[in-house]
Parts: C-alpha cells; structure tokens; sequence
C-alpha cells in the first residue's frame, strides 16, 4: 500500500537549519510530481514547495523563497525539503503529498528561543 513518512522534524531556535525527509512507497515516486505542504496551528493547509518528477523543476511560496530547498532522490525513493533562516512564523506540522495518491502523517517543526 501506499506510504509517506516524513521525519527530520524537531524544534529550532530561530535562524536556524533543518532538513525533512520523506519516504515513499507503494507507487511510481519517479512518476510523480512531489509536494510539501505545511498546516501552522490554528490555520489552514499551506502550498510550500513542489518538484517535477525528474528534480528538474522547482516552485516555492513567496513565504519560504529563498531559504527552502526542495530536492528528491528518485532511487532512494525520497523527498527532502532543506529549510534555512527558520522563523518562528514557520512552525507547523509539515507533509509531503502526491497528488491524488496520499499524504504523510507529517512532522513537527517548531521554531522557537
């Protein structure tokens, strides 16, 4: 069946780095178009970050431009989202999602001193 589980989540002062995984199973990740997506307490769903199926292509949020890197290793499976300069506006449970194939169950990111 098919999987999602994200980790690398934690908490961080702010300025700070970290780097989330996701690892996929139970479908073609070659094939697909990959999404992180990031829901902050208290508020709705929000688009961070999509990449092409080859790595070829990225697309960022005006809110995370610049200090996120999305990138993908199709042979391993996995989906990273490296986030520099963390603010505390960036707290939130973070996903990676394939369109109409699944969502993980997400991971924590709490910015804070």
């Amino acid at each position: 069946q098919v999987q999602l589980v994200e980790s690398g989540g934690g908490l961080v002062q702010p300025g700070g780095s970290l780097k989330l995984s996701c690892a996929a199973s139970g479908f073609t990740f070659s094939s697909y178009w990959m999404y992180w997506v990031r829901q902050a307490p208290g508020k709705g769903l929000e688009w961070v970050s999509v990449i092409s199926a080859n790595g070829s292509t990225s697309y960022y949020a005006d809110s995370v431009k610049g200090r996120f890197t999305i990138s993908r290793d199709n042979p391993k499976n996995t989906l990273y989202l490296q986030m520099n300069s963390l603010q505390p506006e960036d707290t939130a449970v973070y996903y990676c999602d394939a369109p109409r194939i699944g969502r993980g169950q997400g991971t924590q990111v709490t910015v804070s001193s």
